[in-house]
Parts: C-alpha cells; sequence; structure tokens
C-alpha cells in the first residue's frame, strides 16, 4: 500500500511543536529579562496525586508564596543578597549564583483537590503534593455477577 506524502502537513505539525516550544520557554526568558532568576522544577505523576519539587537553596520556607487554583500552582519567593554580604565584601572574580525575586506558574495536566495541597520543605528542595480531583482518577468498578435462575 503506497501512502501519499503530503509535506504540508508535516509542515504544520513541525510549526504545532514550535509554538509549544517556545511557549514553555517564553515565562522563562521574561523572568529572567526583569532580573529574577528561574529555580529548576519537576512534575512526576504518582496515581492518586502529582509531586511537584522546586530545588530552591538557601531560601527560608517563610520567604515562600504558594498559591493553588484546581488547574495551576504559583510559587514565588526571594533569595535575598544580604545573606552573603561579608561574603561578596571578600572579591569575587565572578559569580554564577543567582539572587532576587523569583516566581513560576506552573498549568497542571490535569484538575487537582487543591484545598488539600501539602507542602514540605528540607535541605532547599521543596515538594508539594498535589491530590488529583476526584473527575480525574481511576476508580474500580465490580461486576456483579448474574445470580442463577432458580
Amino acid at each position: 500500500m503506497l501512502v501519499r506524502w503530503q509535506p504540508l502537513q508535516e509542515m504544520e505539525e513541525m510549526r504545532r511543536q514550535f509554538d509549544r516550544l517556545f511557549r514553555d520557554i517564553e515565562p522563562l526568558t521574561q523572568e529572567t529579562l526583569k532580573g529574577g532568576w528561574v529555580p529548576a522544577s519537576e512534575l512526576r505523576d504518582d496515581g492518586d496525586h502529582l509531586t511537584l519539587r522546586l530545588s530552591l537553596p538557601e531560601i527560608e520556607a517563610k520567604d515562600l508564596d504558594i498559591q493553588a487554583t484546581k488547574d495551576s500552582i504559583s510559587i514565588s519567593g526571594e533569595r535575598q543578597i544580604e545573606q552573603h554580604k561579608e561574603e561578596t565584601e571578600k572579591g569575587y572574580y565572578w559569580s554564577e549564583m543567582s539572587y532576587g525575586k523569583f516566581r513560576r506558574v506552573f498549568a497542571l495536566p490535569v484538575p487537582i483537590e487543591h484545598e488539600q495541597v501539602k507542602a514540605e520543605y528540607a535541605s532547599g528542595i521543596l515538594t508539594l503534593t498535589l491530590p488529583k480531583a476526584n473527575e480525574v482518577k481511576a476508580f474500580k468498578v465490580n461486576v456483579v455477577p448474574e445470580l442463577p435462575a432458580s
């Protein structure tokens, strides 16, 4: 069987992939241009909940602001440069450390129970447990066998 090559369809698919790529990168670039920094993150699906982790070294838990809706999570905070004031007076040749404010907004792939989000912060890693909303959880359905006719 021969399949006809359709270059316009392939180009359209490639355009959609580029749009998706730049849509994901654009918020990161905007934050960097404003002088902020972007903490590394990961989102994992653990069955009945999602787990979102952010690397936030040298930030105190009290300096974090976490907002949750059913389809997004917003995390903001600031890494204070004052913590390193005595070190900066020692005369660095360079520093690749990022300081200042940050804000990340994550669009979630599935709705969550935003009232039940749990946050833990240890060793510079923020871990959020995001329970999935009931409408996206898989439930086991038991089949009742047919009763024998008497």
